[in-house]
């Protein structure tokens, strides 16, 4: 699938472009760009990885004369580069449509214009049924990269859904590892708040199988396992913490949900399980080709009514494992 492609991971300085260089590196690609805005970022990376096979382009997929300059000759393009911090994106909505809304449609014109093969858009559970800012912009993105299948013959467009992945730039963990470290305690903005995560290795393992098998117009949606936040305190605090390390309730912020959905009761008609590691939610757009692709498969519709964060919760132990796995705890 990657062996001898030129590929371009937009917003690739992140923890999610690091991750899926270090893996796409080891399927013998011919080049992986990274395109992003940050100049201390791509200096790092460069040093990081010291490989011939990483080019840099500084750019912002808002402009799409630099974008369509870095999709010449690329087979493959995997779409990060997002505003992703959901309380920044309620206080400055436009920045969000600009980047996550105009941003997309850019990459879109951009991979048609080059001829691009296929592209991946990494979506999230905060684009089902939105109630902020982030998620409202990440579910018009998806709906732009779905669409764009009935714009070329040549050009395929796939979205990938997950929720939140262990370790990421401004994630949680980190986040409460600082806390109890410098505070010697923990806020949560609501105890009864659930969520899912993955560790950013698997992550990007399932990303590669996604694309792999996808024909373009559906929506992956990675089965995540999920925790309360609350447990996850807890085992942090069990390694990093006290007995006189606490966890302090603040209220919830402006567009935070108490749950997350990565399958919402409106797409359950369209969903499909394709294995133990996947569902697959066809569009309400008809896509030539799409349905006779799957059809051989004979996949079986989903039992659920919403799958959503409070499904299928961890205990503690298979919490810690999760996090062990990740590397935060021994």
């Amino acid at each position: 699938m990657f062996s001898g492609k030129k590929i371009l991971i937009t917003g690739g300085t992140g923890s999610w472009g690091n991750e899926l260089t270090s893996q796409l590196l080891e399927k013998n690609p011919e080049e992986i760009r990274i395109f992003s805005r940050g100049e201390f970022a791509q200096v790092s990376m460069k040093r990081k990885f010291d490989d011939s096979r990483i080019s840099f382009f500084i750019g912002d997929v808002r402009d799409f004369n630099a974008i369509n300059l870095a999709c010449k000759g690329i087979d493959i393009i995997f779409h990060l580069a997002a505003l992703k911090h959901v309380p920044i994106c309620e206080e400055q909505p436009y920045e969000a449509i600009k980047t996550n809304v105009v941003g997309t449609e850019n990459i879109i014109k951009a991979a048609i214009n080059n001829r691009v093969l296929k592209v991946i858009d990494v979506s999230t559970d905060k684009a089902v049924v939105p109630i902020n800012a982030y998620g409202m912009t990440k579910a018009l993105g998806e709906k732009l990269i779905i669409h764009a299948n009935k714009l070329s013959n040549h050009t395929r467009f796939t979205c990938i859904r997950a929720g939140n992945v262990l370790g990421t730039n401004g994630s949680v963990v980190p986040f409460f590892i600082n806390m109890i470290k410098k505070n010697n305690q923990i806020t949560i903005t609501d105890l009864n708040m659930t969520r899912f995560f993955l560790t950013l290795k698997d992550s990007i393992t399932l990303l590669f199988k996604a694309i792999e098998v996808s024909f373009g117009g559906e929506t992956f949606v990675v089965h995540m396992p999920s925790f309360y936040i609350k447990d996850l305190a807890s085992a942090l605090i069990k390694v990093y913490g006290n007995d006189k390390t606490k966890i302090i309730e603040t209220g919830i912020r402006p567009g935070e949900k108490i749950d997350e959905v990565l399958v919402s009761k409106h797409e359950v008609d369209n969903t499909y399980q394709y294995d133990n590691l996947y569902y697959i939610i066809f569009p309400i757009l008809s896509i030539e080709g799409l349905k006779e692709y799957y059809e051989t498969l004979n996949l079986k519709k989903v039992k659920f009514e919403e799958f959503n964060s409070k499904i299928s919760l961890m205990d503690i132990n298979k919490l810690e494992e999760l996090l062990r796995k990740g590397g935060f705890i021994d």
